[in-house]
């Protein structure tokens, strides 16, 4: 179920708050996470039932491998209970491409059909994450309700943040916990409305042009130089305002709830470099590599040579995370050469670029790692990339994308000072979340975020419901 589709919005979202201040009033905490797990369950089964009994059975075994580890905390076990989680995961979301591999390389057809399901990327390492820090002795096994809801809580649930035990299981006995106070309310609602008006409005509309670009290119078409950078910078803003949106809904629906998920997104084409620029997108995958396997490898304890080769493995393990497909390992692998040369930069050069330059460059280099990222096959990437850099056949603008660039120019130039110039999602509710806003201020801000979200249900009521570009992962 789309957090921006009309049976969430007129439905799904309204019954469960509802009902679960309704529980909790009459029956207690406990009722009420019970239900919101329920809940939860019931979201998740929406697009495929048979997968829930997949997250049950992941869910179930690992929280007996946490209470195992909390009685023997040896490798052993840990290295049985990883294995199993990976094992699920790579059958499901990666067998088939590791046999369409095979079969480009021996010549044998071996096909294997698997239909992926949502989130197992994420609940995945989430619950990884848990499993070693048990072994680590920094944490403890928790209830079974709590840990259930901890992997199924619906906001997070199908693209992220990949949250933290530590961050969350604690907060389902705090003060604000499911208590729907009127700061939380809100901001929750505030900040949901922000993130449905970026993906609806702005993220949706951008996606028809870089889809003409993109869908032409797998053709075989080969778009002019212009028309490449306009694809390209379509996707970039697309996918921008499509994962922000994402996580400001997320963050909202669990402030609604009073849990506070982790910020997954803070302004990241504001970096100065590649290196500040994962310090801000998805920066809960981030830390779990960082932490979860970048360390493990070494880190950069085994001198400069072997950090930056763990800085690649780690993005191109990190591309794979994102999709099964060559291109996305090429994607990770030029955030991980990016990485070590960011780093080298920093090392080797004793001065450093104006801040424009730095900002320039690095929005240049993710634009140009978004081709492989987008494009479905190598042949696609290529040809974008070849058009890109002005080795293309310099073709005249096609009417298709004429007729596109005579609707969307205000669009993509309103996106780009939202970008850069604007204060980001969080930097907008902080005062009202501190209660530093005026009535007046406060007022005014409601009066944007509703107005809007009509524009938003509007579009969604006669133009449908697009899916977020993270589901996929």
């Amino acid at each position: 179920m789309l957090f921006n589709s009309l049976p969430f919005l007129a439905g799904f979202l309204p019954v469960v708050l509802i009902v679960t201040v309704g529980v909790t009033k009459f029956g207690g905490r406990r009722a009420g996470v019970l239900f919101l797990l329920i809940a939860s369950l019931g979201f998740y089964a929406y697009a495929f039932p048979p997968h829930l009994l997949l997250l049950l059975f992941s869910i179930f075994a690992n929280y007996l491998f946490g209470l195992q580890l909390a009685r023997k905390p040896n490798g052993a076990m840990l290295s049985i209970a990883v294995s199993f989680n990976l094992g699920l995961l790579g059958w499901f979301k990666y067998a088939g491409f590791f046999a369409e591999s095979f079969s480009a390389l021996s010549g044998v057809t071996f096909a294997i059909q698997v239909v992926l399901p949502l989130a197992i990327s994420f609940f995945t390492f989430q619950q990884i994450a848990y499993l070693v820090d048990i072994r680590r002795g920094e944490a403890k096994p928790h209830g079974f309700l709590d840990y259930c809801f901890f992997v199924g809580f619906f906001p997070q649930l199908i693209a992220g943040p990949i949250v933290h035990h530590r961050h969350v299981i604690p907060q389902l006995s705090g003060s604000r916990f499911l208590r729907f106070h009127g700061t939380d309310l809100t901001v929750g609602f505030a900040l949901f409305a922000i993130g449905l008006s970026k993906k609806v409005l702005i993220a949706d509309n951008l996606r028809f042009t870089a889809d003409r670009i993109f869908d032409a290119a797998s053709l075989g078409v080969e778009p002019s130089f212009t028309e490449a950078w306009v694809g390209i910078l379509c996707y970039s803003f697309q996918i921008y305002f499509d994962f922000s949106g994402y996580s400001d809904m997320a963050l909202g629906l669990g402030r609604i709830f009073g849990l506070r998920l982790p910020k997954n997104f803070e302004s990241p084409y504001k970096a100065g470099s590649i290196i500040e620029f994962w310090r801000r997108w998805n920066i809960t995958l981030s830390h779990f590599l960082r932490d979860y396997l970048y360390f493990p490898l070494g880190g950069n304890r085994n001198g400069t040579v072997m950090r930056y080769l763990n800085l690649f493995i780690v993005m191109l393990l990190g591309g794979l995370w994102h999709g099964a497909s060559w291109t996305f390992v090429v994607w990770g692998g030029l955030h991980g050469a990016y990485l070590a040369l960011n780093h080298a930069w920093r090392y080797c050069v004793p001065f450093a670029l104006p801040r424009f330059a730095n900002l320039s460059l690095t929005f240049v280099a993710v634009c140009f790692a978004w081709v492989f990222f987008r494009a479905g096959s190598f042949d696609e990437a290529f040809v974008i990339v070849r058009a890109m850099s002005g080795l293309g056949t310099q073709a005249a603008l096609s009417a298709a994308l004429l007729e596109d660039l005579a609707t969307t120019p205000a669009l993509f130039v309103f996106a780009a000072l939202v970008t850069w110039l604007a204060p980001n999602s969080l930097e907008l509710v902080k005062p009202l979340d501190a209660g530093r806003l005026t009535t007046l201020r406060a007022n005014l801000l409601m009066l944007g975020t509703g107005t809007a979200t009509a524009f938003a249900i509007f579009t969604i009521f006669f133009a449908g419901s697009y899916e977020f570009i993270y589901f996929q992962f």
